[in-house]
């Protein structure tokens, strides 16, 4: 029996390469899922992230963050730990819990970012551009000031500030 509390989806499928294609700093983020598509289950964010790239040491207060690596090596610091992660590596990174990654090597990192309950896609969506081509963005200086603004809405909160 279905209660009116049940949240509620229809069943959908997308194919490679499908779902909303945004450039978000150094990173080109397919949006697989979000809080509309899933009764707010689940956000599915495939991302291609930029060698080198790194997120300021961040928390959020609102969902947990599952990443499996599909291509690459990263680094994850979480809370004093270090990992360093290849294809097929997983890493489960519960909401309030400081941390940060960074793409090792000279290749982009490809990794399926998981955001239990869903919403946080949308930071991406908000912040980011339509990406022009499946490739990784143009490098551009980030607008901190708005990044810092927007975070606060989606329940982010950087404990170092991003890099101008």
């Amino acid at each position: 029996m279905v209660t009116s509390d049940e949240r509620t989806a229809e069943a959908y499928a997308l194919s490679a390469g499908e779902g909303e294609a945004v450039w978000f700093l150094a990173t080109h983020m397919t949006i697989k899922s979000t809080t509309a598509s899933t009764g707010g289950t689940i956000g599915v964010v495939d991302a291609l992230v930029a060698p080198g790239f790194a997120p300021p040491l961040h928390l959020h207060h609102r969902e947990d963050e599952p990443m499996w690596i599909l291509e690459g090596e990263v680094t994850f610091s979480v809370n004093g730990r270090s990992w360093t992660l290849g294809p097929g590596g997983f890493i489960f990174l519960p909401r309030h819990v400081p941390h940060t990654f960074r793409v090792e090597g000279n290749r982009p990192a490809r990794i399926l970012t998981l955001h239990l309950p869903a919403g946080f896609e949308q930071y991406y969506i908000e912040l980011g551009t339509p990406a022009r081509n499946a490739g990784l963005p143009p490098p551009a200086k980030p607008d901190v000031p708005r990044l810092v603004a927007v975070a606060a809405k989606y329940g982010l909160e950087y404990i170092a500030e991003p890099v101008a």
